[in-house]
């Protein structure tokens, strides 16, 4: 090997570094998640001249908020905690197809009447994005476009533009000529990122970054990338079906349980105000083992429609199926059913959906799960204006769960007429008047009620 350079191993996963290549990360205990890079020795003197760093008192920052900037997306700007910060850095993640660019490149639509956008991307041509660009309507000529993957140009061009707001379609293609390895390596993904921060914090520049995904749902590069950005969006949803789910999965600014839906139409994503008639429509009438439940996303509950199906098995192993839900917390409460309430689920294959295709893993929606299988077990339809919500434990309890008012203001909303709810929270739904409140202590308490 040339001299001054060597190689170092790094985990994809955690960015841990080692000398050699090693079966098992010691840092994350990970398999098969080390890659070799290849890195330049700096040469002597090389070292830029070190500045004094200055040490401020805590009681001399100043806590004044910058005001944000609002996309006048709602969707986006709740689950951003109120808007755009300025300086901060904002990795959006999803499969491939899914809308990041799309969403992004409205934002910039939205921003680009007062203010100047640089849309700089790595993967499309200028046609490609016109040709997008055209099926969301009229730009102003402040939206700039870059087509560019050298982070040296890239950085001079932002330097000496100034723009408010940029984006950077992917992460994974750029690269720095003073990194020896392949765009979309660890290394590169990591100088670029550090790049692009340097830039939001120095300059007051607030920068998208579209990051592609591995099969397992995470986004491709070292996981410092993550660590490294102020806010981490996912964009979820199948690429099959109409709806589009933002979630915040860290955010420095805000919640990080806040969802955005959307919907794709053929001008775009637009924003679907209420996701809960949305999620409701289509329903069966008259047909058991359909439940709707309320689940809570940040501060805004959702109403879903949680189906199941209970049949005989036919084989000695019954089988067991969750879509959109945990398949593990199916098999418990079928046990506790079994247990607690004597139902004899054994013998029986059991079919758990949330229709839509979202996917809830939160306990509230413990008693929908249990009302559903019920319902198909004893082949009793739910009434269609009853809807409930509680987490059911080991025992049989139906235990409390956060929110319980703002659900139950939702389910009026919507029409509902009863909801079943656990005992200890209904004392807490005061100021919702017009729905009547069914409380229960234990799921054999939920079986008379059907």
């Amino acid at each position: 090997m040339a001299k001054g350079k060597k190689s170092i191993f790094f985990c994809q996963n955690c960015g841990h570094e080692e000398g050699k290549w090693l079966g098992q990360c010691p840092a994350c205990k990970e398999w098969n998640t080390f890659v070799e890079e290849k890195v330049t020795a700096a040469r002597p003197g090389a070292a830029r001249q070190m500045k004094e760093a200055e040490v401020v008192a805590l009681s001399g920052v100043s806590t004044d908020e910058e005001a944000r900037i609002k996309t006048t997306i709602e969707e986006m700007d709740r689950v951003l905690g109120g808007g755009i910060v300025p300086g901060s850095l904002v990795l959006v993640g999803g499969d491939p197809g899914i809308g990041k660019s799309t969403l992004l490149l409205q934002v910039c639509q939205k921003l680009s009447q007062e203010k100047e956008i640089l849309y700089i991307s790595g993967e499309e041509s200028l046609a490609q994005i016109k040709l997008r660009a055209n099926r969301m309507g009229p730009f102003k000529d402040n939206l700039l476009l870059l087509c560019e993957t050298n982070l040296e140009l890239i950085r001079s061009v932002i330097e000496k533009r100034r723009p408010q707001l940029v984006v950077i379609d992917s992460i994974q293609t750029m690269y720095s000529e003073e990194v020896a390895s392949a765009p979309g390596s660890v290394s590169q993904v990591r100088e670029s990122t550090n790049v692009f921060m340097q830039l939001a914090k120095g300059l007051g520049i607030s920068i998208f970054i579209v990051g592609h995904v591995t099969k397992e749902g995470t986004v491709a590069g070292p996981r410092v990338l993550e660590h490294m950005v102020d806010t981490v969006l996912y964009f979820e949803g199948d690429r099959h079906a109409s709806y589009r789910i933002l979630r915040g999965v860290k955010n420095r600014f805000g919640s990080t349980n806040e969802i955005g839906v959307f919907e794709m139409r053929q001008d775009g994503l637009q924003e679907v105000a209420n996701p809960s008639e949305y999620m409701l429509s289509g329903r069966p009438e008259n047909s058991s083992g359909s439940v709707v439940a309320c689940s809570m996303e940040g501060t805004r509950p959702i109403l879903i429609e949680i189906q199941a199906l209970v049949c005989q098995s036919n084989f000695g192993m019954p089988r067991r199926t969750a879509a959109g839900t945990d398949y593990n917390r199916v098999n418990l409460l079928m046990a506790v059913l079994e247990k607690r309430a004597g139902l004899h689920l054994s013998n029986y294959d059991a079919y758990v959906n949330i229709a839509g295709g979202i996917k809830m893993n939160e306990p509230a929606i413990d008693l929908g799960i249990v009302m559903a299988l019920i319902s198909s077990y004893k082949n009793r339809p739910i009434d269609e204006k009853m809807i409930v919500f509680g987490e059911v434990g080991l025992s049989g309890e139906v235990r409390a769960v956060n929110m319980p008012e703002q659900r139950v203001a939702e389910a009026k909303k919507l029409g509902f007429e009863t909801c079943v709810l656990p005992e200890v929270s209904r004392d807490l739904v005061k100021g919702v008047k017009g729905i009547r409140l069914v409380g229960v202590k234990t799921i054999n308490e939920v079986l008379s009620l059907l």
